[in-house]
């Protein structure tokens, strides 16, 4: 197993699809700009045109399309001439610094010293190129100076054959030879190195992936230019096709031609503050929102070779749905159309009015887990096309309430490939020249199809394709079987359709009462689960009871670390990305690229590979993840996959060495010798081995290629009784197809495990009758624990009996590699410890700073609580005086008021006796005074001295003190004397009241003063003199 960088080096690095090509199409990876490595050969070129001779072409064909400075390098290395000086015809007056061109087809470079090879685990890791580059550099005393002959061609010609040879100058004979085809990857030394002469390329020995090896081989110059030089053939060599090739080439037909445009489609929302911000987009799903006013943005860009330039817009459309006829599309207003300033992307912008009564649908709340589709197109104008091509995108949009709000989504547009179809017109011709006018071509639009309509096709799921179908199985009856007629083309992964409906109530009753016991009591698992997964789950039960048999349902903990592994980086990115349009690509869940169920593909691989550091990502665990997400959220889905992956020891299977797959193989070879022995001597006379149809039934439990009914039963056994399941499936496979295996020779066997094997399920009948036999089948753990042991015993015995030095090598080998994997692991160790001291340190100073600032905060606080403290003492003291002084004045008050009490009281009682004898004398006085006055109008001379009114009409009589009634005078002195004294009382009172009131106020004021502290007493003191002071109010009397 190859160490972290390695393996994300190769991913990075490669330009393959599923494995490093052995035997296939010529693919190279050259570290650096093949253009740089142009410009550095021709800055060489001209230091060493003086040495160039006229004939220095060495017989290059004149009309050739390859250039001389493509075919012929100046190499310092040549120590001798390949082709004789047109001269002087001696070879040795040739420049030493040019290589030929032989008349085989070969670049040649001499001087070139080769220091040896090394086997690599990662062929495209330049890590790995580099450090074998710098051991052999350094290490090496057994260097060969050789003679290099790149070919010119990667395809090379008949006598070339496309091979890179090492010849001995001396005796000019092959040392050795490497097929071009299996050349993976060159690279040059550092130039700031010792390696800075080097140069190193990769090479792939083997059948086939699953024995190929890889060997770096490197090599040394004398001069640093002549490195360049060398990569650059080997770059050529690889752009090259022979004049064979070029030729029919251009033989083909230019009457029809593809453009190739990529549409970019984003909706844009007003925001209600005068523009407009994009619409989110969540699992290529637009989110939209009632009663607001959108705005369409369309980018085109032209991607093919075949350059056409549009000239205008001619209309933006819109209509809900798909499939959608022409004539019920809506004009949608446009605002603006042109070229972006790098005069590559053409946009179109316009306004879309929600309010409109034809897009009532698409600004109507969705119900929840419903989607509507949509129809946008726009027509365009090329230049040099007669008439205007239409790009219609169908797209997916959920329409949410007025005020929802958007937390987690992509802003990232939805884009659509569309493939234009042209066919020159009669009368028109192609241009000669670049500055021939562009409008003398006039194309028509043969036929105008997008990515989205084309993987349908390749599906068979387009329209047509269906009616076509069903047409010519209606008309045409074959004889053969289902798996004869299909051919030879392998059974895609997730073909086949599963019914949620289920006949049998009574195993829907079964089930509903053993999920019942179990939710129960989680931790143990009721006795009827084994008998009923036998059976088979209902499909509509398989989410919640697979949940239930990996002992995760509702594990938050790993729901909750899923959602945030999928915002960290995977060094697997690319690769995830790679597999995903080819797992379960029969499925329409998984079939759109960008769809729902890719994009939750491949979050749910992202994350497992940052979970699972070691292991990583796996091809196989796609397929499974697949089938998780048909039945889960995603959430659950990881979950269920790392209980697999962990607890029921599946990611064993792809640790370093691939040991405990290797006994699985041995496992599964003895069940065969045990039950089906003929099968396994026919195998055996066939030279077939376990690992060449087996790999991927364990390492994918069977979801790769088998339809999905039998895969979903599968892991029903899977879950419920363990990984020893996968044995008896594999038994089970094996005896049905015994027949038809015992009949094929090798080539056969292998095709009927790729191709008629997994067709033969594709019926439930088949699939049942398939499980049956699986569960019936006699394996048993005991028996593996057998085979176990067997293995281990002839492990042991084939290290005794093997030769030491081969063990000694295999051994140094393996240490070597785990060396350079611990050393990886070492310096991605030390670089998180650096990353994690330099995290501390940093977090140390703000934490130190913190402290600082807390303890200058603390010293702070110190200081006011001693200030808070004091300010309190005093006010206590303070508020004793107070209470102090109140309780005296308190007491002064009371005592004053008793006093003014009795003083008021006896005042009373002496003004009730004067007011009585008052009355009394008032009396006597008005009948005195009556009687007078009726003496005085009897008489005649004193009648005159009154009034008609009755009063005295006499002149101020003048009173004689002496003649005065002694009593009368000592009643009013003592009248004034009470009126002196009621008037003194009325004095002491107002004088009392005031001092009341400003008493009043001091404790207003105190009060004030003392609120902090909220004391109790000082209210119901307070209180007190208030009532004091409103009863002696309420007691007072005014007094005349």
């Amino acid at each position: 197993m190859e160490d972290a960088v390695s393996r994300s080096s190769v991913e990075s690095s490669s330009t393959n699809d599923d494995y490093v090509v052995v035997n296939g199409e010529p693919k190279l990876k050259i570290t650096g700009d093949i253009n740089d490595l142009n410009d550095e050969v021709s800055q060489s070129s001209k230091k060493m045109t003086s040495t160039l001779t006229p004939s220095s072409s060495l017989g290059a064909d004149p009309q050739s399309p390859i250039s001389s400075v493509d075919n012929v390098f100046p190499s310092s290395q040549s120590t001798g001439a390949i082709g004789e000086d047109p001269v002087s015809g001696d070879s040795k007056g040739r420049s030493m610094s040019l290589p030929g061109v032989t008349d085989e087809g070969y670049t040649t470079f001499n001087g070139v010293t080769y220091l040896g090879c090394a086997l690599v685990n990662a062929p495209r890791s330049e890590v790995e190129i580099y450090r074998n580059m710098s051991i052999l550099n350094e290490q090496s005393k057994q260097a060969i100076p050789i003679e290099l002959y790149v070919p010119r061609t990667s395809e090379g010609n008949v006598r070339t054959n496309g091979v890179v040879r090492l010849v001995d100058p001396g005796t000019d004979t092959d040392i050795a030879c490497y097929k071009i085809h299996r050349i993976l990857f060159c690279a040059r030394g550092p130039s700031d190195s010792e390696e800075k002469m080097c140069f190193a390329f990769t090479c792939s020995h083997g059948d086939n992936p699953d024995s190929a090896i890889f060997q770096c081989h490197v090599f040394r110059c004398e001069l640093q230019e002549a490195v360049a030089k060398i990569l650059y053939s080997f770059a050529t060599s690889f752009r090259r096709l022979p004049k064979s090739i070029g030729r029919s080439t251009s033989s083909i037909s230019e009457a029809e031609v593809t453009a190739i445009f990529s549409v970019n489609l984003e909706f844009k929302e007003d925001d209600g503050k005068g523009s407009y911000s994009t619409c989110p987009k969540d699992k290529n799903i637009f989110k939209f929102r009632c009663d607001y006013d959108k705005k369409i943005v369309i980018s085109v860009t032209q991607t093919g070779n075949k350059e056409l330039r549009i000239e205008r817009c001619f209309g933006l459309l819109l209509s809900p749905g798909r499939n959608v006829k022409d004539g019920d599309m809506h004009l949608i207003e446009m605002n603006s159309m042109g070229y972006s300033s790098d005069g590559r992307t053409y946009s179109i912008s316009g306004n879309w009015e929600i309010s409109e009564e034809c897009f009532k649908v698409l600004d109507t709340e969705t119900p929840k887990d419903t989607r509507v589709f949509l129809t946008v197109a726009v027509d365009l104008v090329i230049c040099g096309i007669q008439e205007p091509v239409r790009f219609a995108i169908e797209t997916k949009a959920k329409i949410f309430p007025h005020n929802e709000r958007f937390w987690y989504f992509t802003k990232k547009p939805h884009q659509e490939q569309f493939f234009v179809k042209l066919k020159l017109n009669c009368g028109s011709r192609m241009p000669k020249t670049e500055t021939d006018a562009p409008d003398v071509v006039q194309y028509e639009v043969v036929e105008v199809q997008s990515q989205t309509q084309i993987d349908r096709q390749k599906a068979g799921m387009s329209l047509q394709g269906l009616k076509h179908h069903r047409q010519m199985s209606e008309g045409v009856q074959s004889p053969q079987d289902d798996d004869e007629s299909d051919g030879d083309e392998p059974l895609l992964s997730g073909s086949g359709v599963v019914s949620k409906e289920v006949t049998d109530d009574n195993l829907l009753e079964a089930w509903h009462e053993v999920l019942v016991k179990w939710h129960q009591n989680l931790s143990q698992r009721p006795k009827q689960v084994q008998q009923l997964a036998k059976k088979g789950i209902p499909e509509a039960l398989r989410g919640e009871v697979w949940q239930l048999l990996a002992g995760c349902h509702d594990n938050s903990e790993l729901m909750e670390a899923y959602r945030i592994l999928i915002t960290k980086e995977s060094p697997m990115e690319s690769v995830i990305q790679r597999d995903i349009n080819r797992t379960f690509p029969a499925h329409a869940f998984f079939k759109q690229s960008g769809g729902l169920g890719q994009d939750s593909l491949y979050r749910i691989s992202k994350a497992y590979s940052v979970y699972d550091e070691e292991i990583g990502y796996v091809q196989g665990l796609s397929f499974l993840a697949a089938a998780l997400l048909l039945h889960m959220p995603e959430e659950q889905a990881f979950s269920v996959l790392v209980k697999i992956c962990f607890d029921y020891e599946l990611r064993d299977l792809f640790k370093q060495g691939f040991e405990v797959l290797h006994l699985k193989f041995y496992q599964l070879e003895r069940l065969m010798q045990d039950l089906t022995g003929d099968l396994y001597e026919h195998f055996m006379e066939m030279g077939l081995e376990i690992h060449m149809f087996a790999s991927q039934w364990f390492l994918t439990l069977f979801t790769a290629k088998f339809p999905l009914f039998l895969v979903f039963h599968i892991l029903d056994l899977f879950l419920c009784e363990g990984k020893d399941v996968i044995f008896n499936v594999a038994i089970a496979l094996l005896k049905m197809s015994r027949k038809d295996l015992l009949a094929l020779d090798f080539e056969g066997i292998l095709k009927y495990f790729r191709v008629h094997m997994p067709k033969k399920y594709r019926t439930e009948e088949a699939a049942r009758e398939l499980m049956a036999a699986a569960v019936s089948a006699k394996v048993t753990s005991k028996k593996l624990k057998k085979y176990e042991k067997e293995y281990i015993t002839m492990k042991e015995q084939e290290m005794q009996q093997e030769d030491p030095i081969e063990r000694m090598e295999r051994e140094n080998k393996r240490l070597l590699e785990d060396n350079m994997r611990l050393e990886q692991e070492n310096d991605d160790l030390a670089h998180e410890l650096v990353d994690s001291k330099l995290t501390l340190k940093s977090e140390l100073d703000e934490v130190q700073d913190q402290n600082k600032e807390m303890k200058t905060d603390l010293t702070k606080h110190k200081k006011l609580l001693k200030d808070t403290q004091e300010e309190k003492h005093r006010l206590e003291v303070e508020n004793q005086q107070v209470k102090e002084m109140c309780r005296k004045e308190l007491e002064r008050l009371e005592t004053e008021n008793s006093r003014n009490t009795v003083i008021v009281t006896d005042y009373k009682q002496i003004c009730t006796q004067l007011s009585e004898r008052l009355e009394k004398q008032q009396t006597a006085h008005r009948e005195e005074l009556s009687r007078i006055k009726i003496l005085v109008k009897s008489c005649e001379a004193c009648s005159k001295m009154f009034d008609a009114d009755g009063k005295v009409n006499l002149p101020e009589p003048k009173i004689d003190p002496e003649k005065m009634n002694p009593k009368i005078v000592d009643l009013q002195q003592q009248v004034r004397e009470l009126e002196l004294e009621l008037a003194q009382t009325k004095l002491a009172l107002v004088e009392s009241e005031c001092k009341t009131q400003d008493l009043t106020h001091s404790l207003h004021a105190a009060v004030s003063e003392i609120q902090a502290s909220k004391n109790t007493w000082f209210t119901k003191t307070l209180n007190s003199i208030k009532e004091v002071a409103n009863t002696h109010t309420g007691k007072k009397e005014p007094k005349d």
